[in-house]
């Protein structure tokens, strides 16, 4: 088995991370009240509670903090360990950043890892199905990965990549993973918030419902595209589906144009329509993207998109963020947010 990455190993950093402060807590959700009346002889719901919905947080602040909160949620199929350590053991976004002297706040959302006790019934099928996260994370096209790809190659980085795959315990909802995340920021006070995946559509619904989100940087956000009423792009088919926005109020769009926001993609991702719905889908979501930066412009918005190729990154995945190159995308968003004030 390979020998994971330990202080003092290559390419690890030797010195330690000081913190002042760490922790964890439940936040957002609610609680239900079944009829009836408790027996504590009798093990039925009668009477009894039960406290779902909530998010997970988990927080790191460094003893040599000296900048705005960064407050992370995952994407699909993911929780909190996407920022922790990479696949192949080296440090992720948690500590690149803590040792940068930002406070970090790992979410797990309502109904997922860490939060999975929620309020409405879900099914939790053992479907085999690595091979397609492998393609729609765009690895490669299983089993070959695609060529340069920024993701290390040995099984056990691949085997420990598919052990971070968690589900849903209950019905995914957008609003409802948003009034937890609202409910951080409220708690910490002003911080940026840091997206992944499908992760981006509840990051702008928070943005529209917090004024403490002082900024977003999201990172290949995919469904969730909120635009003005009746300024609603046409839907985009895919060989991976057909994505569809939808529509908020003007009022509450525009509260988009007050924070500074960056989008990032990685690469393997087709100009043309593909037949593999791996690539296909991303295909959309990417001319999506831009769409949505320029209805944010348009109002007088400070949003921009970053297609990592076409600034001459080349070979990231769906997750940048733990990639081999992760230090050159960190610094990437560490560049954004001086450039920002924060």
């Amino acid at each position: 088995m390979r020998k994971p990455v330990t202080p003092g190993d290559a390419g690890a950093p030797s010195e330690p991370i000081h913190i002042r402060d760490q922790g964890s807590f439940a936040i957002g959700g609610s609680v239900i009240q079944h009829p009836g009346r408790f027996d504590p002889l009798k093990r039925t719901p009668d009477g009894q509670t039960l406290h779902g919905d909530h998010a997970y947080v988990q927080y790191q602040i460094p003893s040599h903090a000296s900048h705005i909160p960064l407050v992370f949620l995952h994407g699909a199929g993911q929780f909190s360990r996407c920022w922790g350590s990479t696949p192949d053991g080296r440090e992720g976004f948690q500590s690149i950043f803590l040792r940068r002297g930002f406070p970090v706040y790992l979410i797990d959302q309502p109904r997922r890892g860490g939060a999975g006790q929620s309020t409405l019934p879900g099914v939790i099928p053992a479907t085999p199905d690595d091979q397609y996260w492998f393609s729609l994370f765009r690895l490669g096209i299983w089993p070959d990965f695609f060529p340069g790809v920024r993701f290390p190659r040995d099984a056990e980085s691949l085997n420990q990549f598919f052990r971070q795959i968690t589900p849903d315990t209950g019905p995914f909802d957008a609003g409802l993973i948003a009034d937890a995340v609202v409910a951080v920021f409220g708690r910490i006070g002003p911080g940026v918030f840091v997206t992944h995946s499908q992760g981006g559509g509840p990051g702008w619904i928070t943005a529209i419902r917090s004024r403490n989100v002082r900024a977003i940087v999201s990172y290949e956000p995919g469904s969730g595209f909120v635009f003005p009423e009746g300024e609603i792009p046409s839907p985009m088919p895919s060989s991976g589906g057909t994505l569809e926005a939808s529509g908020v109020p003007l009022r509450d769009f525009l509260q988009l144009t007050t924070i500074p926001i960056v989008l990032y993609y990685g690469d393997n991702i087709p100009e043309q329509p593909s037949a593999n719905p791996g690539q296909d889908s991303w295909r959309v979501r990417l001319a999506m993207a831009r769409r949505w930066v320029e209805a944010v412009n348009r109002k007088g918005g400070q949003a921009r998109l970053v297609h990592l190729p076409d600034i001459g990154i080349r070979g990231n995945t769906h997750f940048p963020f733990s990639d081999l190159n992760n230090t050159e995308i960190a610094d990437l968003f560490s560049r954004f947010l001086a450039e920002s004030g924060l």
